[in-house]
């Protein structure tokens, strides 16, 4: 197996694994391994914008504020503080490697989205994430301590017992996409930056890379994840879906747009005070009842009240893409449905983004860091990646001097057999009831009944995604899958230990919340498995 010794190990190539990589090469060489193409990751998917303190009329406070509101009592205070009071150098950092916002007359243009008390939300027209992707990869390239590896997908990561210190990360076990030929990356440090879960959904925003890969594999080797059940629903995704599902960005609703019903009355009216502007969890579970009540496909979004020349200039990736599927924006409604979104759980992290096993630091969406609680306020997500990757960077040089060895053994049995065209239709099967189960059964609105019945089916296609694993030669296709089966189980796993409603959780048997019991993160550790298991 080919053997590649590295400083500094980066598993994802969105804005947290770019601008963690760019800031530890000041301390050794840096590895980003990617699964697809280097610009393939939701950040690049990410139309909205980045939410920060940088208006007259706004301050760290009202930011704080928003967030915590949003999170519904389960944010933790030091961790939001910590990323509106370090958020505008973070922007500023941004800036310096060549990001383009859109400004107005020489001032940054500042959108608003719903549970914002204020307009901050800086943007690059409605395709943020792809203008800070392009600049991060730009620098990235131009820097000769940073190396990436594109269509290489992390299989497992690799664990190391210290002498009298415990467990330690020491890398990842790589596989080549293309030649399905294995590598062993040993590191002093990684770092998890692969993103979220959207696709353990039938319907997704995310790009096909959203696996879960981060979650799964943290998990496995032992680290703590947290608050996995909240899973974002973003209201407004067009309808019908396509081959690839278009976000039309909650800063249109900020510009004045109002959801509708199929009879013209507005949705989020007697629903909550901020209309169409109410938090995600709000609108999204109020497009739920709404399709139930009426049977319809979808609801309707109005821009009329948002002038032509708005439209056009502000949100020109929508104003295509839909015109492409035949809607004119500029004077008929769009056709929308929620989808997943953004999980706000995740790898369990401090405020330096350490998880809780040594060696390995987490990122992005695929890291639980509390700022988010039970429901992410918007664009708060790229403000969290930059903040706390500068956080773990910071790390960096400490963690050089603790480098381990390890060994990297081939998993499984040595006599392992190629998988065959029956073995792929199987896993895309198996995929496709996956998602299938996690909308119905762990989605938007839950129930005992449903949750129960998910985990039964989980726990039966882990043990087939399992033995694959371990008879067959290893596939791309065969990581996700077990990936996607282990992270659902987690979803679900989690979403039954809360038995309440809270934030983007909401279950009709327990419709209220209960803040006597469950005024706290929902965790899953290695060490409460080993005891489960032991009973």
């Amino acid at each position: 197996m080919k053997q590649i010794d590295i400083d500094i190990l980066v598993i994802g190539s969105g804005i947290a694994g770019l601008s963690y990589a760019l800031k530890a090469a000041a301390h050794g060489r840096v590895l980003v391994v990617t699964k697809k193409e280097r610009a393939a990751s939701s950040t690049n998917w990410a139309q909205g914008g980045i939410a920060s303190v940088v208006g007259d009329d706004d301050c760290p406070e009202l930011h704080v504020r928003d967030t915590v509101v949003a999170g519904a009592g389960l944010c933790h205070g030091a961790a939001v503080r910590s990323l509106v009071e370090e958020g505008p150098a973070r922007v500023r950092e941004l800036i310096d490697w060549g990001v383009r916002f859109t400004h107005v007359d020489g001032r940054p243009s500042l959108g608003r989205e719903g549970g914002h008390s204020r307009r901050r939300i800086l943007h690059a027209a409605d395709l943020t994430g792809r203008e800070i992707e392009r600049a991060l990869l730009e620098a990235v390239a131009m820097h000769p301590a940073i190396e990436v590896l594109e269509n290489h997908v992390a299989v497992d990561l690799l664990v190391a017992e210290r002498d009298g210190a415990g467990r330690r990360c020491v890398g990842a076990r790589v596989l080549d996409g293309r030649s399905g030929e294995p590598a062993c990356c040993h590191a002093a440090v990684t770092l998890l930056a692969t993103g979220g879960l959207g696709r353990a959904y039938r319907h997704t925003t995310n790009p096909e890379i959203a696996t879960g890969d981060g979650v799964a594999m943290a998990y496995r080797a032992g680290a703590t994840v947290a608050n996995l059940e909240f899973v974002q629903f973003h209201p407004t995704a067009l309808y019908p879906p396509g081959d690839r599902t278009i976000l039309i960005s909650e800063a249109v609703r900020g510009e004045g747009a109002i959801l509708r019903t199929r009879d013209g009355e507005p949705l989020l009216d007697g629903v909550h005070p901020l209309g169409s502007l109410a938090t995600r969890d709000v609108v999204a579970r109020a497009i739920d009842l709404e399709l139930k009540r009426t049977g319809e496909p979808h609801v309707w979004l109005d821009l009329s009240a948002i002038p032509p020349s708005t439209l056009e200039r502000r949100f020109p990736f929508i104003y295509s893409a839909c015109a492409e599927r035949g809607i004119d924006i500029r004077s008929e409604p769009i056709p929308v449905v929620p989808a997943a979104h953004y999980a706000c759980g995740g790898v369990l992290t401090d405020r330096d983004a350490r998880t809780t096993l040594p060696g390995l630091y987490a990122a992005g969406e695929v890291a639980c860091t509390g700022v988010h609680g039970a429901n992410r306020l918007a664009s708060n997500s790229l403000l969290e990646a930059v903040v706390y990757s500068h956080r773990a960077a910071a790390r960096v040089p400490e963690e050089l001097g603790r480098r381990g060895a390890g060994g990297c053994a081939e998993p499984g049995p040595a006599g392992r057999v190629p998988a065959g065209p029956a073995d792929r239709d199987r896993w895309r099967g198996m995929v496709d009831r996956v998602r299938t189960l996690m909308w119905e059964d762990a989605g938007i609105v839950r129930s005992d009944a449903g949750l129960e019945r998910a985990e039964s089916a989980l726990r039966e296609m882990k043990i087939e995604s399992d033995r694959d694993f371990a008879r067959l030669r290893l596939e791309e296709k065969l990581l996700e899958l077990r990936n996607l089966v282990d992270t659902a189980l987690l979803v679900v796993r989690s979403a039954r230990r809360r038995r309440e409603s809270r934030g983007l959780h909401h279950n009709v048997d327990h419709p209220y919340r209960d803040n006597e019991h469950f005024l706290r993160d929902t965790i899953l550790s290695a060490e409460a498995r080993q005891e489960a298991q032991g009973r």
